[in-house]
C-alpha cells in the first residue's frame, strides 16, 4: 500500500472495509471456496472490460 498521506487514502480505505464485510457475509453463507471465487470472477470482469464500457456506467 502506499503512503498514509495521500489523499485518496481513506476513500480506499473505506472500499476495502466493505469488501471485507461483503466477504465475510459471503464467507458465513455460502463458504470459503464461494467467497473466494465469487471476488475471483468480480476481479475478472473488471479485467475484461473494455474502455469503452467503463464510460457507460
Amino acid at each position: 500500500m502506499t503512503a498514509r498521506n495521500h489523499p485518496d487514502e481513506p476513500s480506499k480505505d473505506a472500499f476495502f472495509a466493505r469488501i471485507a464485510e461483503l466477504s465475510d457475509e459471503m464467507i458465513a453463507a455460502h463458504g470459503r471456496d464461494f467467497a473466494v471465487g465469487a471476488l475471483v470472477l468480480a476481479a475478472r470482469f473488471i479485467c475484461d472490460r473494455t474502455p469503452d464500457a467503463l464510460n457507460r456506467h
